[in-house]
């Protein structure tokens, strides 16, 4: 027996507790790993309040990332005991996730454990971290470089937009930070490497198809009327890396962006994204995010508290990043 986070769903509706189940009830799956930590993203917060349509199957233990050892495997690029760190995959939506003692799950989904992280550090990047690089790698890709001017990453005192932020100026970039919590989270974004704040302020409201051009890159994580006034804000071969719907699924924007301007869009999809991009991305966090900023931006809570800290986080009312540990053996 293990203990759970099990959604269920019933007439009544939605339902999520802690409880004990057989690892015989685990599903298919070539590597069985004994998890050691997870991380309380805001997706999983949606799938514990049943504020997002998130869970696609009855019942369902949430967590889209884990970090731990592998107890048992049958995939060739696995063996007893390596350190594994799994994110998206539909995992914690369509397949059982991390906020439980033990998961099996496909191998393919699974990459190493970097070696600079523990698993509590890993989990503290978690889905989160992972998405901030592989946006800051979309504005490489695109010849957004530090000289080409400042970079604004939206929800900025969240998790992506927290890392994003450490990354970026760590690679040498000037970062501006939007948050609407700018009177209390302004000395926590500087200590980051926000070279200033903005106020999310009008960016919510209705504005011009376009307006002075001020950012050579931005990382959005907000949507709607955000990412298009973002858009409408951007230098002449701008590039926005959007990777987020906090702020709604739709998109306000008009076309001219994008034709008078040559900005480019860059979808950000952390789910599904290939493995060796995967990999990639760790490696580079490995290299390019200090441990130490880590432990400003995380804060750890126990499998029990993670009912409440979902409504919390819901909610806007939490700084950075919640990791969950789970199992120390």
């Amino acid at each position: 027996m293990f203990k759970a986070v099990i959604i269920s769903k019933d007439e009544a509706g939605q339902h999520a507790a802690l409880e004990e189940i057989s690892k015989s009830k685990l599903p298919e799956g070539d590597v069985t790993v004994r998890v050691q930590c997870s991380t309380l993203n805001y997706k999983d917060a949606l799938a514990i309040t049943g504020k997002g349509p998130v869970v696609r199957k009855f019942p369902m233990i949430p967590g889209i990332d884990l970090a731990g050892i592998v107890e048992q495997s049958d995939h060739p690029e696995f063996r007893i005991g390596d350190n594994v760190v799994l994110n998206g995959w539909g995992v914690g939506e369509a397949h059982w996730g991390g906020f439980a003692e033990y998961a099996r799950l496909k191998g393919d989904w699974l990459i190493p454990l970097e070696p600079a992280f523990s698993p509590e550090q890993a989990m503290s990047i978690g889905t989160a971290g992972y998405t901030a690089m592989l946006c800051v790698m979309a504005l490489e890709r695109h010849g957004i470089a530090p000289e080409s001017g400042e970079i604004l990453v939206t929800g900025a005192a969240g998790g992506v937009g927290s890392i994003a932020i450490a990354i970026l100026a760590r690679l040498g970039y000037t970062v501006v930070a939007m948050t609407g919590r700018s009177s209390t989270m302004a000395e926590y974004l500087q200590a980051l490497g926000a070279s200033r704040i903005i106020d999310r302020g009008n960016y919510g409201e209705h504005g011009k198809p376009l307006v002075k051009e001020q950012w050579a890159g931005a990382v959005d994580v907000v949507g709607g009327q955000v990412l298009a006034n973002v858009c409408a804000a951007m230098k002449y071969r701008g590039v926005v890396a959007a990777c987020g719907l906090a702020g709604g699924m739709s998109f306000p924007a008009t076309v001219a962006p994008f034709i008078l301007r040559g900005v480019t869009l860059a979808g950000i999809d952390s789910v599904m994204c290939p493995k060796a991009e995967r990999i990639e991305a760790w490696q580079r966090l490995a290299r390019h995010l200090d441990p130490a900023v880590l432990s400003s931006m995380t804060q750890s809570i126990a499998l029990t508290d993670v009912f409440p800290a979902s409504e919390r986080l819901v909610a806007g009312a939490i700084r950075g990043r919640l990791i969950v540990p789970i199992s120390s053996n």
